[in-house]
C-alpha cells in the first residue's frame, strides 16, 4: 500500500517542541505533507513537508526541521525528505489540536 500522508503525520508526532514539550503536529506546524512516489514506483516516495515555527526567531527552529528530516525519513519507502520552513500564514494558538491546548493548559 502506497505511503499515507496520515502515516507521515503520525511519525512526525514523535518531534516535541523542545520549549513547550508537545509534538509538532499536535501544535500545528505541519501545514502541507505531500507523498510523491518516486518516478511512479509505489514503494519509493519523496515526502515534501511544509512547517511553520511558533515564532520567526524560534530558537528550536534548526532542531525541529532536523527532527522532521529524520523522523520523516526514517520511514519505509521513502527516499528523500524535503522540508520548507514558511511563515505564511502566520502560526497562531488556534492551529493547535485540542490535545496540545490540555496539555499547554490553554482553554
Amino acid at each position: 500500500m502506497p505511503l499515507q500522508e496520515e502515516q507521515v503525520r503520525e511519525a512526525l508526532k514523535q518531534v516535541i517542541d523542545p520549549e513547550l514539550f508537545v509534538n509538532i503536529v499536535d501544535l500545528g506546524l505541519i501545514y502541507v505533507v505531500d507523498v510523491v512516489s518516486d518516478d511512479g514506483d509505489e514503494e519509493k516516495f519523496k515526502v515534501n513537508i511544509e512547517m511553520t515555527m511558533t515564532s520567526p526567531m524560534c530558537p528550536a527552529g534548526p532542531q525541529l526541521v532536523a527532527e522532521t528530516k529524520k523522523y520523516a525519513g526514517e520511514m519505509d519507502g521513502v527516499e528523500d525528505v524535503e522540508v520548507k520552513v514558511v511563515m505564511d500564514p502566520p502560526w497562531t494558538q488556534d492551529m493547535m489540536s485540542d490535545d496540545a491546548r490540555d496539555q499547554l493548559g490553554i482553554f
